[in-house]
């Protein structure tokens, strides 16, 4: 599986093959969280891969963007606000970008970063055998660079299509030439030297399975870290990343909410906001192709409840009703919500005859997955739907999935994280397409997503992606559960919190604005 519909699938869990890059000889650990020059951040596991060209994953995403740097960001409204971009002009017929590039920018060793370098890096991502290149074809042609000088750069696209800006200024974080000008093969997971980028942090040691420590960059173009040292402690079971919060072992970390309370009286500051992500319960549309059997399965849960078992309390998500999560601009609550009605779950199954048996697989080692196969366990025999729970191994979970009508269950529960623009869900939905687990295919909605990708209004395109979304969601392959919020714990030593900017996937946006007490 790519790593890119890897991660979608995992709701971006860490399910990849470790790997040592530059790894040290000897036994050293890193510096103690109690000195004033180290911020330690625990993660969960590995990163899947430390190549910005393909990684995917939770924590190779954070490690990228700690190392490198993307041309822009989309906020989380939808605003794009740039980077090592100075401007980024689309044409108006919307067949090419043109991007200036910030002058004075270098890389962490001093050379400069220019047009050249970006061309170098989107030109490797478009080839589809490195493994993460979806968003960056339209139809069955790349979208591509040229240096129309040393700081610009102009994309050209096979057609119009108005998701590009998204795709182009945020999709890749850009590598330099000068250093890896001579890999010929970016499907690794490694990248030789050890990574070296445009960002606020280097990466100076990774000891696989114990941490990944960074040194500030003097040289970053948005001002030297204050914080010299950043440490990422690779600490996989909750119960010690709980515990190393609350003795001060380590300074930050992504909780759950049930360990929200048990943090009552450390020194710590909880700091949760959603994360654009999606949480589902996914149909695997060849092995249960009867409409009426899940639309019934659909009106026998109640997502409410589902989510109050798995995550508490309302301040640690919201409810989602579409393919797009809850604060996404072009998501609509205007389709079918399916809001629990058992009796009309029953009349359905009458209807047709049925008394089905269906198998839902989750990742075992999810606490907040098992609470929900549990409760949609029960809430299906209240209807008269028998289901048979099936734990699974992460990974085996991911690579039973890809079999599709072959796969040994019928539903499973996972979840993704897109971004702003709809265009990027058609990933998921589209037929054959690269993420589409659902095995789902819909004629209507391949074309509605042909006109919304070269459709340049934004109103004709809220449109057709609402008409997207009611035609999914009356498939009922697809019933969206929630909005789960991350939840991080931030020790009170540690300063700009808000100036980092909390955002999905990396947790902060700029880790240099930290300061430490």
């Amino acid at each position: 599986m790519k790593p890119a519909a890897r991660a979608i699938l995992a709701a971006l869990a860490l399910i990849g093959p470790l790997f040592a890059a530059g790894c040290a000889a000897d036994d050293t650990s890193p510096a103690p969280p109690d000195q004033t020059d180290t911020f330690t951040f625990a993660i969960s596991g590995d990163p899947s891969s430390l190549n910005p060209i393909n990684t995917g994953d939770r924590w190779g995403l954070t490690t990228t963007n700690v190392v490198y740097s993307p041309l822009a960001r989309v906020e989380a409204d939808g605003t794009v606000r740039n980077e090592l971009a100075e401007s980024i002009e689309p044409a108006a017929d919307g067949r090419s970008v043109t991007v200036k590039l910030k002058p004075d920018v270098v890389w962490s060793d001093g050379e400069p970063l220019t047009a050249a370098d970006v061309v170098f890096t989107y030109t490797n991502k478009a080839v589809k055998d490195n493994g993460n290149a979806d968003l960056l074809w339209i139809g069955d042609q790349p979208i591509t660079a040229t240096a129309v000088d040393a700081l610009t750069v102009r994309f050209d696209l096979p057609e119009a299509s108005a998701a590009a800006l998204s795709n182009i200024a945020t999709e890749t974080y850009i590598i330099p030439q000068h250093i890896y000008g001579d890999v010929t093969d970016f499907s690794g997971a490694e990248l030789e030297p050890l990574a070296l980028g445009s960002g606020p942090y280097k990466l100076v040691e990774y000891q696989r399975g114990e941490y990944l420590r960074f040194e500030a960059n003097e040289l970053y173009y948005g001002g030297a870290p204050a914080i010299q040292h950043l440490v990422f402690r690779i600490v996989p079971n909750a119960d010690s990343v709980k515990t190393a919060l609350q003795t001060g072992e380590v300074d930050g970390a992504s909780v759950s909410p049930s360990q929200v309370a048990d943090l009552a009286g450390a020194p710590v500051d909880i700091h949760s906001y959603a994360q654009g992500r999606v949480g589902y319960l996914g149909v695997i549309e060849p092995r249960v192709p009867d409409l009426a059997l899940r639309q019934a399965l659909f009106f026998a849960l109640d997502r409410e409840e589902i989510n109050l078992a798995a995550y508490l309390d309302p301040a640690y998500f919201e409810n989602a009703y579409s393919i797009l999560p809850p604060g996404n601009p072009y998501a609509t609550t205007d389709l079918e919500r399916y809001d629990q009605d058992v009796e009309r779950a029953r009349t359905l199954l009458a209807a047709a005859g049925l008394n089905p048996t269906l198998v839902l697989a989750y990742a075992a080692s999810n606490a907040a997955q098992a609470t929900q196969a549990t409760i949609i366990q029960q809430q299906g025999a209240a209807a008269g739907i028998t289901i048979e729970l099936s734990a699974l191994d992460g990974t085996a979970l991911y690579e039973e999935v890809e079999k599709g009508a072959d796969a040994p269950f019928d539903l499973f529960l996972g979840g993704y994280i897109m971004g702003i623009d709809p265009d990027a869900y058609s990933l998921l939905f589209r037929t054959a397409a690269s993420a589409n687990f659902f095995s789902y295919s819909n004629p209507v909605v391949d074309a509605l997503f042909d006109q919304g990708l070269v459709e340049l209004d934004d109103a004709r395109r809220e449109t057709i992606y609402g008409d997207i979304q009611r035609a999914i969601a009356g498939d009922a392959i697809f019933y969206p559960i929630l909005d789960s919020f991350d939840n991080l714990a931030i020790n009170q030593r540690v300063g700009g919190v808000a100036q980092a900017k909390l955002i999905p996937v990396y947790h902060f946006e700029d880790w240099s604005k930290f300061t430490l007490a």
